[in-house]
């Protein structure tokens, strides 16, 4: 399986990478525009991402208007509904309001909140089916 970790912070992707490292093939993305390019290349090459995990606050495309841009983009290539990639919002914000936006406007599929402990992300992706 497949996972695109996308934060521009470099201990959250350390920190991030050795977490699922042993569920997933990763690869990196330092902020949303980034995120965008990588998650068309995955799709060009039939190789898409199982999972993505992606801060909320980061420069250039923050993580609300990349997640927004790819549902449009699994839209357009007519992915699916129980295909669509399974994103995981990751913040230093415990702010009701972004929890909320994220998940009904733009389509996030969790939400967690910074640190991520090894149990809450595990906890997570059993949830989503990802891992046994």
């Amino acid at each position: 399986m497949k996972c695109l970790i996308v934060e521009d912070d470099f201990i959250s992707r350390r920190i991030l990478r050795e977490l699922l490292n042993p569920h997933f093939e990763i690869e990196i993305a330092v902020d949303g525009e980034e995120a965008i390019t990588a998650f068309k290349l995955a799709h060009q090459a039939k190789s898409p991402f199982d999972l993505i995990c992606m801060d909320i606050m980061m420069p250039k495309m923050d993580g609300r208007e990349a997640l927004r841009l790819i549902r449009q983009l699994e839209k357009e290539l007519e992915v699916p509904p129980n295909l669509e990639t399974k994103i995981v919002m990751t913040t230093a914000l415990d702010d009701p309001k972004t929890v909320f936006d994220s998940f009904y406007q733009d389509g996030a599929t969790a939400y967690l909140v910074k640190p991520i402990s090894k149990q809450k992300l595990i906890r997570e992706l059993r949830a989503l089916g990802l891992i046994q």
